[in-house]
């Protein structure tokens, strides 16, 4: 639903892109009647923009001729976050990204300054953001309705489909969106599993709301809470490694979410699972550090294994 405040911005976006339009053809565009329309324009003429009204069955509303908005203007550093921001747009996996962000440009260069375009553009045109293996929802709806749900704390009825094709439909209580190795998540309170649970977006079939509300967590930090669930989900190996540095190093040569750090008295303590051990041990074998396997022994062989093969590599084994 529109706010009205948004609705009389649309007045004034439909105005400045036609030029003149009938007041039955802009009531139909907005799905209002022509006295919320009149209403809306009288709030753009409060406001300063002037606008002229041709009364009458063929009338209609038109901006007066030359008038333009000033210039929208940025500080440099303003301009930057403004261009990087439109870029991360197209690159984060939404539905229908490109357009929308081309319009959204197209619209905002109506109004901005020479200098500011040229900036703007030099960063749409230059710059790419290592993003390729975004995964797109079906479209922006479930995002939209589950971002709004977790705001107004409504439960939504939520269908999902499993990586096998299995489809299920739970209540939902949405505490949180993030976005995460390509792909988005909600994360919250599912009450077919009665648990917290994350979902990824481009799996939800349906998403609808439910007339019953619910108190989010204060506070509650949606990406946090998935790169700690999926550090500790179950694999196949359970992997303890002390780690000879202190904690703020260990946290920078490791993935958000590989695994759990604890302080020890003589290091980091690393526990996570994994289902590659051979991977793991090229992991640690990057490490500017040292550090001391403590289980599993499988671990010991890969890390073994790989040593001879570096070794062998490196001209030192014959």
């Amino acid at each position: 639903m529109y706010h009205p405040t948004t609705r009389v911005l649309a007045v004034l976006e439909l105005l400045q892109t036609h030029g003149r339009l009938s007041g039955v053809e802009m009531s139909a565009r907005l799905a209002v009647d022509p006295r919320t329309l009149r209403r809306y324009i009288v709030t753009l003429e409060e406001m300063g923009i002037p606008i002229t009204t041709e009364r009458g069955r063929h009338g209609g509303y038109a901006l007066m001729a030359g008038f333009k908005l000033p210039p929208m203007m940025f500080t440099n550093d303003e301009a930057l976050a403004l261009a990087i921001g439109l870029l991360a747009a197209r690159s984060l996996g939404f539905a229908e990204a490109a357009p929308a962000v081309a319009s959204a440009q197209a619209k905002l260069e109506r109004i901005m300054p020479a200098n500011l375009k040229r900036r703007v553009r030099a960063i749409d045109e230059t710059v790419r953001l290592d993003m390729i293996r975004a995964v797109a929802p079906r479209d922006n709806d479930a995002l939209v309705t589950l971002s709004s749900a977790a705001l107004a704390q409504q439960r939504v009825c939520l269908r999902y489909r499993a990586p096998d094709g299995g489809e299920t439909e739970r209540d939902f209580d949405a505490y949180g969106l993030a976005f995460r190795g390509g792909c988005w998540y909600v994360t919250g309170l599912c009450h077919l599993r009665a648990g917290m649970r994350s979902f990824r977006i481009d799996r939800i079939v349906k998403v609808e709301p439910r007339p019953v509300s619910f108190a989010r967590p204060t506070g509650f930090d949606a990406l946090g809470y998935l790169n700690q669930s999926l550090a500790v989900m179950q694999r196949e190996h359970a992997v303890e490694v002390l780690l000879h540095t202190d904690l703020k190093t260990a946290s920078a040569h490791f993935h958000g979410a590989l695994g759990v750090f604890d302080q020890a008295p003589d290091g980091v303590l690393l526990r996570c699972t994994t289902d590659d051990l051979d991977w793991f041990a090229g992991h640690l074998a990057g490490l500017p550090f040292d550090f001391a396997v403590r289980a599993p022994d499988q671990l010991r062989a890969s890390l073994a294994k790989l040593a001879e093969r570096l070794l062998r590599l490196a001209g030192t084994l014959r």
